[in-house]
């Protein structure tokens, strides 16, 4: 398959974003969300052929899984997207030169970008809102566990952009064969960057293998440290909410950090995960703790390999420590530098944690379900990035713009 005509055609496509207006762009994402809604049974139907070839056990199934209400959340998002102010044209630095040179630095989109998924057909919602609001084309790579869900969703969102007059070649789906995303991974002068969204073997594949500029996102190993000082109501309930909320999602918790002092309040505070049967991987003491206290079924000890894993299921270990170092050792150690969160009543002892704790979102008193580009306001998200270059945390509008200097003047030139 001659792959280069999708990217051509996304590319001459993008130039056509330049001249449109903030209340054009606006226009369109509403009535998409009014779109999506209308769809809704379309895209269950689709989203069930999808279904019925995974198994249910499977930790993407949740991810896979659209409902009414899920649809409806999608387009609220939407929404959101589009009360948002426009991150284009921002003038980020201004000067004039000694010879009355101006210069400005100003926000510009990208151009085009590529997004690479599993099964998280909202994904193709977000990623399109999020661009067009940013002024960027883009390019889509979903699994092919997803694809009948993603075609559904592309072919009502271009629907939407040929109705508002439109290129709808500013949205391209690419087919689901794994020669794809090796074109994907080498689209240089087409695709100006490239972020991949999933598990973190997918992640580590695409950075490995690509050679256009690539921001990691996805891959979550979160964990929540319960110090000597941390309230046990507050730790009981943020624990059972980061675990069991949507435990396929990359916020959620993967591993508890104990205190030793607080081993005798783990059975109360474990008691919540096991009506859900949350399966615990408990190190010797935390397991000493928790047998004959938490169901026989669901506790195991933990060995290595129990501690930086993500799960994106109702898994989870339990990691004891003797004081606040061996904490952050631990985290240091397992983070993917997603989440991370400290339950504790010493402020010393948090703002020590905020700040020494290297993560895109770090969290004392609060669960990790938070990290999310709506939860912080943002409308939605195409990722969370766990590097630092260029965007940390979740990227939304801001983080989808680069910049360029403008220079005007009245014939200057240099000596």
């Amino acid at each position: 398959m001659n792959y280069s005509n999708y990217f051509t055609a996304v590319r001459q496509a993008s130039r056509t974003l330049g001249l449109l207006t903030d209340e054009k762009i606006n226009r369109v994402l509403h009535k998409l969300a009014n779109a999506a809604v209308s769809a809704t049974a379309e895209i269950l139907k689709a989203n069930a052929m999808d279904l019925a070839r995974m198994d249910a056990t499977d930790p993407k199934y949740d991810r896979l899984l659209l409902s009414e209400a899920r649809i409806n959340a999608i387009a609220d998002d939407i929404r959101s997207v589009a009360s948002l102010p426009s991150p284009l044209g921002k003038i980020l630095m201004q000067t004039v030169r000694p010879n009355s040179m101006k210069i400005s630095k100003i926000t510009v989109p990208f151009g085009v970008i590529g997004i690479i998924y599993e099964a998280r057909p909202n994904v193709s919602f977000d990623v399109f809102a999020l661009c067009l609001k940013s002024g960027n084309a883009c390019v889509l790579k979903g699994g092919s566990d997803a694809y009948n869900s993603n075609t559904a969703i592309v072919s009502i969102i271009k629907e939407v952009l040929e109705s508002e007059g439109l290129n709808p070649d500013i949205l391209q789906l690419l087919p689901p064969e794994r020669e794809a995303t090796f074109e994907l991974l080498n689209a240089h002068g087409f695709v100006d960057l490239l972020i991949p969204r999933g598990s973190q073997g997918l992640i580590e594949f695409v950075r490995k293998n690509a050679t256009i500029p690539v921001i990691e996102t996805g891959a979550g190993i979160c964990h929540t440290y319960f110090d000597q000082a941390g309230d046990l109501q507050k730790a009981r309930d943020i624990v059972f909410n980061a675990k069991t909320r949507r435990p396929s999602v990359c916020n959620s918790l993967d591993c508890l950090i104990i205190h030793t002092s607080r081993l005798s309040d783990l059975p109360f505070l474990a008691e919540p995960l096991a009506e859900k049967s949350v399966v615990i991987y408990a190190d010797e003491a935390a397991f000493k703790a928790l047998n004959g206290n938490y169901p026989a079924d669901l506790l195991l000890p933990a060995d290595e390999v129990s501690f930086g894993i993500e799960f994106l299921s109702l898994k989870m270990s339990v990691k004891t420590v003797a004081n606040f170092d061996e904490a952050l050792d631990h985290i240091d150690r397992f983070s993917s530098k997603h989440s991370e969160a400290i339950v504790s009543e010493n402020t010393e002892t948090c703002d020590n944690f905020l700040k020494l704790v290297d993560a895109a979102a770090v969290y004392a008193n609060v669960s990790t379900a938070f990290t999310d580009g709506a939860q912080f306001g943002l409308g939605a998200e195409i990722g969370i990035s766990t590097q630092k270059l260029h965007a940390r945390g979740p990227m939304a509008l801001e983080e989808l713009t680069s910049y360029k200097w403008i220079v005007t003047g009245s014939g200057q030139i240099r000596s």
